[in-house]
C-alpha cells in the first residue's frame, strides 16, 4: 500500500505542474493581453514578466542539464 501511495504522490505532482505550466502560463499571458487592451499597463507588464521569467527559467534548466550541471 505504501508503494501505491508513493506512486500516487508522484502522479499528483506531475499533474499539478502540468496544469500550472500547461494551462496556467497561457492563461496568465492572456490576462496580460486583456489588461493591456483595457489600459491597465501595470498588470500587463507584471503578467508578461511572470511568463517571461518562467520561460527563461525553463530554458535555463534545460541548457544546464545539457551541459551537465545539476540544479
Amino acid at each position: 500500500m505504501g508503494q501505491f501511495l508513493a506512486a500516487l504522490d508522484a502522479v499528483w505532482k506531475v499533474v499539478a505542474v502540468g496544469l500550472l505550466l500547461g494551462a496556467g502560463l497561457p492563461a496568465l499571458f492572456s490576462l496580460g493581453v486583456r489588461a493591456h487592451a483595457s489600459g491597465r499597463l501595470g498588470w500587463a507588464i507584471a503578467s508578461y514578466a511572470v511568463v517571461g521569467v518562467s520561460v527563461f527559467a525553463g530554458i535555463a534548466v534545460i541548457v544546464a542539464h545539457g551541459l551537465g550541471y545539476k540544479i
